[in-house]
């Protein structure tokens, strides 16, 4: 169970009202079942505002872009714009400080992914014995986020992400102790398309499983471990996952669920769940 009182990532979410729209500019995307359109990374989507607000952010989904409702920065956007760029507004900027917020943006949104990680990690008294390391880490990981566009550039972030993951293994390993039965060892399975329904998946290992279009109806997922692990059209209806963790709001967005479906206090129910219900 998490700790509610330690586990504060209000900083860690996406402030579009901060930010000069940098995930509509930075990322390239291709016509697709998740896009309705090409766009290479630099250039701004076609529906992005004069405000750096997305014109048609209430209808991605019927619009084509599912692809959009499945992404977050993780407060990276606001993190560039206001800080790393001191609040210049990438419209008026010099063009090389326009072109290095594209380039920026993408470093520090994997950095505050590390962020979400390690702040979810201090929030789980099963952590206890390596608060320590998890605190240094975290503090760390922080100050990489506040270094200057070259050094941002410059900086290993496979490496950093490499030394963070052993922690947050050892995280696993404490937190899914605890719970009682044989835990099931599915990280990096594929699991597409499984049969799953029902299933006792309590404390189960899913690192990084693909779980693609998998159906997890009424699955019992207390103390699973999520971190990336695909949940792409993934049938989550009435599905358990109270207390699963290292699970992110774009895997969440992702899948099918219902007003049944039981979630973590660090993520909430998409809309598109029960719209039309």
């Amino acid at each position: 169970m998490q700790d509610k009182t330690v586990d504060d990532r209000s900083g860690l979410r996406g402030d579009c009202e901060n930010c000069f729209g940098l995930c509509c500019v930075a990322l390239p995307f291709a016509r697709s079942a998740d896009f309705a359109i090409d766009k290479p990374a630099g250039r701004d989507c076609p529906n992005l505002g004069e405000d750096h607000r997305c014109g048609i952010h209430a209808r991605l989904r019927q619009s084509g872009f599912t692809g959009c409702t499945v992404y977050d920065c993780f407060g990276a956007g606001q993190k560039v714009s206001q800080l790393t760029f001191g609040g210049r507004d990438r419209r008026t900027a010099a063009p090389e400080d326009a072109r290095r917020m594209s380039e920026v943006f993408p470093v520090v949104r994997q950095l505050h992914e590390l962020l979400w990680y390690l702040t979810e990690a201090l929030g789980l008294p099963a952590a206890r014995p390596i608060h320590g390391e998890l605190r240094r880490t975290l503090a760390k990981t922080e100050e990489l986020t506040r270094l200057s566009p070259e050094e941002l550039l410059a900086l290993d972030v496979a490496a950093h992400r490499q030394d963070v993951n052993v922690l947050l293994l050892k995280t696993s390993e404490l937190a899914r102790a605890g719970i009682r039965g044989r835990k099931k060892e599915r990280r990096g399975a594929d699991l597409m398309g499984a049969r799953l329904r029902g299933a006792d998946l309590r404390g189960a290992n899913l690192r990084g499983a693909c779980l693609i279009a998998a159906d997890l109806t009424g699955a019992d997922l207390r103390g699973a471990d999520l971190i990336g692990a695909d949940l792409r059209d993934t049938g989550l209806a009435d599905a358990d996952l109270t207390d699963a963790f290292f699970l992110t709001q774009p895997q969440l967005n992702a899948a099918r669920g219902s007003a049944g479906t039981r979630l973590p206090v660090s993520v909430t129910r998409p809309v598109h769940w029960t719209a039309g219900r």
